[in-house]
């Protein structure tokens, strides 16, 4: 039987979700908490790879069991292994095919700032000591919903056989506590990806480039042509969809 996890996560003392071999991450720690309760190694594949220090309000990961098992049954055990910073919110049966990262029709990333100076908000938004254009910034990020090959906003030297994305939203609010957030969703990601496009609209906000080079950014497909990536602990993994017939009914 797989089951879909549908797990949160603070970032701050993890290298990402994605196992690596000499530091902690989420899905090591799963893995572990797994293991423990049911006697046994139980592989766990995610959504996606978050970089280290980035948070996670919502990442998928499916498992498999050979037994049909309660679901809330293993969501408290899970919950009582776990450390503070790692939660399960529900465990529900998928089709046997089922893939937490291939299936995926759509992600949402959301990048917080403040411009109040918090010793609470340190981990989870990039304080900025000047507050920057962001009429202008929305303007540039308007240009995203028609771009497709993404490689400028991209790490270099990785193993994806393609750049392309598809962006739906793309664009940032004010919160009612003062915050800013940026909201982005698209079928998929690259690795860094929305952290080089924060810093990139960052330029822009400081009227240190304009709209038309940051679209000129896009054209060259160079990383090294775009900003520098915002920083990791602002950045949240926020909402991951897919078709509803991958679960199953009860």
């Amino acid at each position: 039987m797989r089951y879909f996890a549908d797990i949160e996560f603070d970032g701050t003392a993890y290298s990402g979700w994605q196992i690596q071999p000499h530091s902690p991450s989420v899905q090591q720690t799963f893995e572990e908490a797994l293991a423990l309760f049911l006697r046994r190694k139980v592989d766990v594949t995610g959504a996606g790879r978050t970089d280290a220090g980035v948070h996670a309000a919502q990442m998928i990961a499916h498992f498999d069991l050979e037994e049909c098992q309660d679901c809330e049954w293993i969501k408290r055990k899970l919950n009582g292994i776990l450390p503070p910073d790692i939660a399960v919110h529900s465990i529900y049966p998928v089709r046997p095919d089922a893939h937490a990262r291939f299936d995926a029709v759509s992600r949402t990333y959301k990048y917080y700032v403040t411009l109040d100076k918090s010793a609470f908000q340190r981990n989870y938004s990039w304080y900025l000591l000047n507050e920057p254009d962001f009429e202008l910034m929305n303007i540039a990020a308007e240009q995203l919903l028609s771009t497709v090959d993404f490689t400028s906003f991209s790490k270099l030297h990785t193993d994806t056989k393609t750049n392309d994305c598809h962006v739906t939203e793309a664009g940032w609010e004010r919160l009612p506590d003062g915050r800013w957030v940026f909201t982005i969703t698209a079928d998929r990601f690259l690795r860094n990806m929305v952290r080089a496009i924060v810093g990139t609209l960052m330029e822009v906000g400081r009227h240190r480039m304009t709209v038309d080079e940051f679209n000129s950014v896009i054209l060259k497909k160079d990383r090294c042509q775009a900003g520098d990536s915002a920083p990791a602990q602002g950045l949240f993994l926020y909402k991951i969809e897919y078709p509803e017939d991958i679960y199953l009914k009860d």
